[in-house]
């Protein structure tokens, strides 16, 4: 991989781009506006001098990594010199649908399409693209700098060559890549969310309120974050995306999101985003 596009760069998007930066891969940044892309650049830095700071790296390779971003507000000058892109916009199939309708037109004949999607089918993107062979899900976990899993997620037509190669481009950003065959919310999040949700519906049918909850879990199965908590850190409305993509994906009631779930997103109490979730956050 000689250069790589990541396209968003929001928690997800910007944590990608750290990763591949930091080891020694050049990225183009494409984000919608010049403000969000130095949002996400500002970013990128804080973590870094995160990392300076506990001496996992000097500040030597915090410039460096820094230089090796560039920030882009149009997809098709952003991917028309590189051999990897990798999607992390919004947990929505027609907006991926259309970023990788520019994407294939862009980008050269030998160029791998990823998307960082945590639960929509890789097949059915992939078939948006006139490319399904080169096609495949790198599913990365939040906050990306630190999460040592990938997802490696087949599509129907993902060839060996191109899952090969994205193995070893997870190993290159010291990272697990995993094998995960193509259905709904793949491992992570087909065992997590509906868990989730479940502690969701404690609070919902009065079980127990949220810090109850949480600590249950955390004193009696060894989690280190609650499930509620953990609901506010990745995004009330990505977890109720993920389970709408469960529910229609499988048809079965048991993936059905909770009623507070859908109204606590209504309200705009997405979680640490917001400020306010199941927790209230500075």
């Amino acid at each position: 991989m000689k250069k790589v596009a990541v396209i968003g760069g929001g928690t997800m998007g910007n944590g990608i781009t750290h990763v591949f930066a930091m080891n020694g891969i050049p990225v183009n940044l494409v984000e919608m506006s010049e403000e969000l892309a130095e949002k996400a650049l500002s970013t990128i830095e804080k973590n870094l001098d995160r990392m300076v700071k506990k001496e996992k790296i000097d500040a030597t390779e915090k410039v460096e990594t820094l230089e090796s971003i560039t920030t882009f507000t149009s997809v098709e000058d952003a991917v028309k010199d590189v051999d990897l892109v990798v999607e992390a916009v919004p947990e929505n199939f027609e907006l991926k649908k259309k970023v990788f309708s520019k994407v294939d037109e862009a980008a050269p004949e030998r160029t791998i399409l990823a998307t960082n999607t945590s639960s929509i089918s890789i097949t059915k993107i992939a078939a948006a693209t006139s490319r399904p062979e080169q096609f495949i899900g790198m599913h990365f976990f939040n906050p990306v700098p630190v999460m040592k899993l990938v997802e490696i997620v087949k599509g129907f037509e993902t060839s060996e060559e191109t899952y090969e190669t994205i193995e070893e481009t997870a190993r290159l950003l010291d990272k697990t890549p995993i094998p995960v065959e193509d259905y709904p919310g793949f491992v992570s999040n087909r065992v997590l969310m509906p868990m989730i949700n479940e502690a969701i519906y404690c609070v919902h049918e009065g079980v127990a309120e949220p810090e109850d909850v949480d600590s249950v879990m955390k004193l009696g199965m060894a989690h280190p974050m609650g499930p509620l908590r953990l609901a506010d850190f990745i995004g009330l409305d990505v977890c109720l995306d993920i389970m709408n993509v469960l529910y229609e994906g499988f048809k079965d009631p048991k993936y059905r999101p909770c009623p507070l779930l859908v109204k606590m997103v209504d309200a705009g109490k997405l979680g640490d985003k917001t400020g306010e979730g199941f927790f209230e956050y500075d």
